[in-house]
């Protein structure tokens, strides 16, 4: 059932809502994992990975948002519940216990690399079939990517 009338065709409108419910899935996933790292994070490195785990909840955190609304505004319900983000995120799931500095940086590399590869991949999906979602994905892979580089930064 539709609440809100899209302006996409239904062809679309299938393709637009898988990209953002895949988007929103792996976002709030990202939320999940840097906020469990941030809180597990020990080591010489303890502040400084702390704080920039703490950016990429907030950036992850805001974009989901961004992409839950962009869902209603074409009529789809978005899907943020606990078992539909574990069912469908592309981040590899993270052990429990306390997470050496340097092990934080490498999990953030893999999970943030993976939802950049997805974010891609939609990208290239909604270009003919929405371009104002497409935007929202290209703001999103680049923020993303500087999270990427930084975390990679702190690697060497």
């Amino acid at each position: 059932m539709y609440v809100v009338k899209s302006p996409l065709s239904d062809a679309d409108l299938k393709t637009v809502s898988e990209a953002l419910q895949g988007a929103l899935v792996d976002l709030v996933d990202l939320s999940l994992v840097a906020k469990q790292v941030h809180w597990n994070v020990v080591g010489p490195r303890f502040r400084s990975v702390h704080l920039q785990l703490d950016e990429v909840v907030d950036v992850a955190r805001a974009h989901s948002d961004t992409v839950a609304e962009r869902a209603s505004a074409l009529g789809v319900s978005p899907d943020g519940r606990a078992a539909t983000v574990a069912a469908g995120s592309g981040i590899s799931a993270v052990a429990g216990g306390w997470v050496k500095d340097a092990d934080a940086v490498g999990t953030l590399v893999a999970a943030l690399g993976a939802v950049i590869t997805r974010m891609r991949e939609r990208v290239a999906a909604t270009g003919d079939a929405d371009p104002v979602s497409q935007d929202i994905f290209i703001g999103i892979t680049a923020d993303l990517e500087k999270h990427h580089w930084m975390f990679q930064a702190e690697s060497v």
